[in-house]
C-alpha cells in the first residue's frame, strides 16, 4: 500500500535525519528494514521504542557489523535492496566495508544515500556536531531570535528535518528517477549544511536586493520585525501569530480588530511600526485567545493561534483531516503528504531493535541454520522474547 509500495529499502541505523527520512519512505508503503546495533548504542536521546516516533513503520535486524557474519548477512540484505540510508561520520561505512564501491560493485542499480551535517568533503567533514552547529554555518541561527537577544535554536527542525531529512529523501526519490533512465544507481550526498542553505535561498535573494538587514535580527518583514507578522499575547496569556503580510489581507485584519486605518495605509511604513506593533498588541490583549478565533477563523485576516503539543491534534481542521492519529497510544503526526489514490496504510508502532531478525534473513532467503549459526556467533541478535 502507499506509492512506495513494493521499494526495499535499507536503512543503517544513526540518529535525528537519517530516522526521519526512513521514516518518510515508510510512511509511504516502502519496506524499510532498519540494522540496528547488537549492543545499546546510547544513540541520541535514550527513549523507550513505543515513543520513538521516528522509528515507525519498519521492521528491525540487530547485527554486529564488527563481525564478519554481521557483515555478509547486511550486505546480503544490501544486494537486494533499491536504497540504503546510511547517517555515520564519513569514512565509517568503508571502514566496515559496507561503502558505497563495496555495495555497488555487488548491487549496481543500488541508490546509496548518504546523511552527515557537513557532508562527505571539505574541512569540517570529520567534525563532530549537531542541527545548532550545522545551522550556525548558514546564517539561519542567526537570523532567528530577539532583536536584543541571542539566536535561538529552532528545535532542530532546519538542519535534522529540514536540511536534512527530507533534501534526503528528495535526493533518493531523484536518483530513483534517474535509474529508470540509466539502469545505474549512485551516491546522493545529503548534508545538512547544503540543505539549511538551500532552505533560506529566499533570504539570500533580499538580502541581495537590498530588503534583508543581517545586523538586525527581528528587524525583517518575516523575523518578527514586521508587526502584522508577529505573535501576540491574548487577555488569558495564551499567544495569536499574525501573518497578514498582503495589504488587502491587513485591511480585513484591521477592519475586524478594530485598527486604525491609516496604519492601514502606511502598512509596510517601517516609521509606524512600532506604534502599529503596540497598537495591535493593545487591542488583541482585550479578549481571550480562543475569543478572537471564535471572531477571526476562516476569514482573511490570517491569524490563527499558537498551539500546544498537546493542543495541535485537538484543534477541529487538523481532526477534520485527520491529520494525526494514535499509535500504540500515541499521539503523532499522520503520513504526509497525501496522495488521491496511493494510500498508504497507518503506521505500525516502533519495534524493539531486533525483533524482526531471523523473519528478515530467512525471507531474504537465508537458510534456517545461517540463521542459528548467526545467533550462535553472536553477529545476530533478537531479544530474547522473539527468539526461536
Amino acid at each position: 500500500m502507499g506509492p512506495l509500495a513494493g521499494l526495499r529499502v535499507i536503512e543503517l541505523a544513526s540518529i535525528g535525519p537519517g530516522p526521519m527520512c526512513a521514516m518518510l519512505l515508510a510512511d509511504q508503503g516502502a519496506d524499510v528494514i532498519r540494522i540496528d546495533r547488537v549492543e545499546p548504542s546510547g544513540l541520541g536521546v535514550p527513549l523507550d521504542p513505543k515513543f520513538d516516533v521516528t522509528a515507525r513503520g519498519r521492521r528491525t535486524i540487530a547485527l554486529d557489523l564488527k563481525q564478519t557474519g554481521g557483515r555478509d548477512a547486511a550486505m546480503r540484505l544490501i544486494d537486494r535492496a533499491d536504497a540504503l540510508i546510511e547517517g555515520w561520520r564519513p569514512g565509517v561505512a568503508e571502514r566496515l566495508g559496507l561503502g558505497p564501491d563495496d555495495c555497488l560493485k555487488r548491487n549496481a542499480r543500488l541508490v546509496y544515500g548518504r546523511m552527515t551535517g557537513f557532508g562527505q568533503s571539505g574541512p569540517l567533514a570529520q567534525a563532530a556536531g549537531h542541527d545548532i552547529n550545522y545551522i550556525a554555518l548558514t546564517g539561519a541561527l542567526h537570523a532567528i531570535g530577539p532583536a536584543n537577544g541571542k539566536p535561538v535554536p529552532p528545535l532542530n527542525l532546519i538542519g535534522d528535518y529540514g536540511g536534512g531529512a527530507l533534501y534526503l529523501a528528495f535526493g533518493l526519490m531523484a536518483a530513483l528517477v534517474e535509474r529508470q533512465r540509466s539502469g545505474r544507481g549512485q551516491v546522493v550526498d545529503a548534508a545538512m549544511v547544503d540543505g539549511a542553505s538551500s532552505l533560506m535561498s529566499i533570504f539570500h535573494g533580499l538580502l541581495a536586493s537590498g530588503r534583508w538587514d543581517v545586523d538586525t535580527r527581528s528587524g525583517n518583514l518575516l523575523d518578527g520585525g514586521a508587526p502584522f507578522y508577529d505573535t501576540y499575547v491574548a487577555s488569558d496569556g495564551k499567544y495569536l501569530s499574525v501573518g497578514c503580510l498582503e495589504p488587502k489581507f491587513f485591511a480585513e485584519f484591521a477592519q475586524r480588530i478594530g485598527l486604525d486605518q491609516r496604519f492601514v495605509q502606511r502598512q509596510y511604513d517601517r516609521r509606524v511600526w512600532p506604534e502599529m506593533r503596540a497598537t495591535i498588541a493593545a487591542l488583541l490583549a482585550t479578549r481571550t485567545r480562543d475569543d478572537w478565533c471564535g471572531a477571526l477563523d476562516g476569514s482573511d485576516a490570517c491569524v490563527a493561534p499558537v498551539l500546544t503539543l498537546r493542543e495541535a491534534p485537538m484543534h477541529p481542521h487538523a481532526r477534520e483531516r485527520g491529520a494525526f492519529i494514535e499509535v500504540d497510544g500515541v499521539m503523532q503526526a499522520a503520513p504526509a503528504p497525501r496522495f488521491s489514490r496511493s494510500h498508504g496504510a497507518t503506521p505500525h508502532a516502533p519495534r524493539v531493535a531486533g525483533s524482526d531478525g531471523e523473519a528478515v534473513l530467512l525471507e531474504a532467503g537465508f537458510a534456517r541454520d545461517e540463521v542459528h549459526a548467526l545467533l550462535a556467533s553472536g553477529a545476530l541478535r533478537v531479544p530474547s522474547e522473539t527468539a526461536a
